[in-house]
């Protein structure tokens, strides 16, 4: 019976922590825009490059 007077306090703190983290993580604007960043790792493809192959055959 005891425990429950030592892990009630423990929980509360949780609670205070997660809740904190979360306004925080609202206000420094971290769920703004999640499809943005969520696609363009699927569209970051590189240029193709315009250069010619190389001819490795040399004139005498």
């Amino acid at each position: 019976m005891n425990i429950i007077f030592v892990l009630i306090p423990i929980a509360i703190l949780f609670v205070i922590i997660a809740a904190v983290l979360f306004f925080w993580a609202i206000r420094a604007e971290q769920f703004e825009d999640l499809d943005r960043q969520g696609s363009s790792i699927l569209f970051d493809d590189e240029e193709p490059s315009t250069k010619e192959p190389q001819d490795d055959r040399r004139e005498p």
